[in-house]
């Protein structure tokens, strides 16, 4: 692969263990730093938030919400429904 503008990932977490899905999101961090825009598909909202500039919440195949990814940490529809907003609630971490 040569200088690619636009790489595209689909659950590239998926099905690996932590310590692979750490060394993946680290790769793709790194990818993005030396200029290669990165589309993200990703069920951990986590790892995916905490790499991301820019966020997409779809719901049934639409987009529901949209916004900096620090936004979307931040909301508290995005954080009970995929964040595990309730359990942040009980530890005091919620933002």
């Amino acid at each position: 692969m040569s200088s690619p503008r636009l790489l595209l990932l689909d659950e590239p977490s998926l099905g690996l263990a932590p310590i692979l899905v750490k060394q993946i999101f680290n790769i793709i961090r790194e990818i993005n730093r030396q200029g290669t825009s990165i589309l993200l598909v990703e069920q951990n909202a986590h790892k995916a938030l905490g790499i991301a500039t820019t966020g997409y919440v779809l719901e049934n195949g639409r987009i529901s919400t949209s916004g900096s990814a620090s936004e979307l940490k931040s909301d508290e529809k995005v954080q009970e429904a995929y964040l595990g907003g309730a359990a942040l609630k009980k530890s005091g971490k919620s933002s």
